[in-house]
C-alpha cells in the first residue's frame, strides 16, 4: 500500500507501540528490517504510522521481541488488519483530523469514562445545546460550519446505541448542571434529555455536587477511552487549539486516579438523576 500522508492517531498508537516494543527487546531499526525483509526506512514509517504492517509481519516482530503479553500482541494485531471506512472519514478535509480521531479512537473503545465540570459531555447533548457552544467561539464560525459541526456531533453520538454500544460512564459537575447555555428553555431540554438517556444502557450517569469538595483536575474535560487490553487506552483532553491524546503509562495512570477520585465522591446513580431531576425543576 501507498504510505500515508496523515496517519490517524490510532494509527500512530500502533507505530509508537511496535517502536517500544522493538527498543525495550535492543532491536535496531536495522535488525528489525532484516528480520521481516523491508528497507529500514519502512521499518521507520512503520513506527510514524505512515506505512501499514500486516498482522502476520506483526506477530513476527512480537516474537523476536520476546514479548510474552499475548493479549496486548493480539490486539495490536487488530489494530494492524485493514479497516473498513469509517463514517467520520465523509468528513476528511472539511473538520480537523482530531475531531475525527476522537470518533474513530470511540468507534473501538470497549469502555468510555468522561468527566466534564463546564458543560454536558458531547455524547449526551441535544442539538440546541451543542449549537449554543459551536457559536460561542472566537473568531466566530460562519453558521455553515457551525450546522457541520453540528451533524458531526450528532453522528457521533450513535456510538452508544445497539447491542455493541461501549459502556459510558458520565461524571457530570454540578457546575455543569447548572450552565444555562441557551437560557432556561434550552437548558431545561438539556438536563431532560439528559435524565431520558441516563436510565438505559449503556450510559452511566454520576454527578459530582458543589458539596463533594476538592478533586484532582478540576476544570478539565477528560475523555478515557479504554482499549481491549488496558496497556493501549488513550486520554483526550481538549484545549483551546482543539483535542490532544496521551497514552503513556504514567499519563493513563494519572487519568485513571483523577476519574476514579471522582467517582468516589460523585453521587450513586439513582440519587445523580434526582439531583439532575431537581435542577431542570428549578428552571
Amino acid at each position: 500500500m501507498p504510505p500515508r500522508t496523515a496517519p490517524t492517531e490510532r494509527q500512530k498508537r500502533l507505530g509508537n507501540e511496535l517502536r517500544k516494543m522493538r527498543t525495550a527487546a535492543g532491536i535496531t531499526a536495522d535488525q528489525a528490517a532484516g528480520l521481516l525483509g523491508v528497507d529500514r526506512a519502512k521499518i521507520s514509517n512503520i513506527e510514524t504510522g505512515i506505512r501499514t504492517i500486516s498482522p502476520a509481519r506483526l506477530r513476527t516482530l512480537a516474537c523476536n521481541c520476546d514479548c510474552s503479553d499475548q493479549a496486548y500482541v493480539d490486539a495490536l494485531a487488530a489494530m494492524a488488519r485493514p479497516a473498513g471506512r469509517g463514517w467520520w472519514e465523509r468528513y476528511r478535509g472539511a473538520l480537523s483530523p482530531g475531531l475525527l480521531d476522537i470518533a474513530e479512537l470511540e468507534s473501538y473503545a470497549v469502555r468510555m469514562r468522561n468527566a466534564h465540570t463546564a458543560h454536558v459531555p458531547g455524547l449526551l447533548q441535544t442539538s440546541d445545546h451543542a449549537l449554543e457552544l459551536f457559536r460561542a467561539v472566537l473568531p466566530p464560525l460562519p453558521e455553515h460550519e457551525v450546522a457541520l459541526r453540528l451533524a458531526y456531533r450528532i453522528e457521533r453520538q450513535q456510538v452508544l446505541e445497539g447491542e455493541n454500544a461501549p459502556e459510558y460512564v458520565a461524571l457530570v459537575h454540578e457546575a455543569a448542571l447548572r450552565m444555562q447555555f441557551g437560557g432556561r428553555k434550552v437548558a431545561r431540554a438539556q438536563l431532560e434529555h439528559l435524565l431520558k438517556v441516563s436510565e438505559q444502557p449503556p450510559v452511566r450517569l454520576l454527578v459530582v455536587p458543589f458539596a463533594a469538595g476538592t478533586f484532582p483536575g478540576a476544570g478539565q474535560t477528560v475523555n478515557y477511552l479504554e482499549a481491549s487490553v488496558p496497556r493501549l487506552d488513550t486520554v483526550q483532553v481538549d484545549s483551546s487549539h482543539g483535542p490532544a491524546f496521551l497514552g503513556e503509562e504514567a499519563q493513563l495512570a494519572k487519568y485513571r486516579g483523577h476519574l476514579d477520585w471522582m467517582e468516589r465522591i460523585a453521587l450513586p446513580p439513582r440519587e445523580s438523576r434526582d439531583f439532575v431531576r431537581d435542577i431542570a425543576n428549578d428552571l
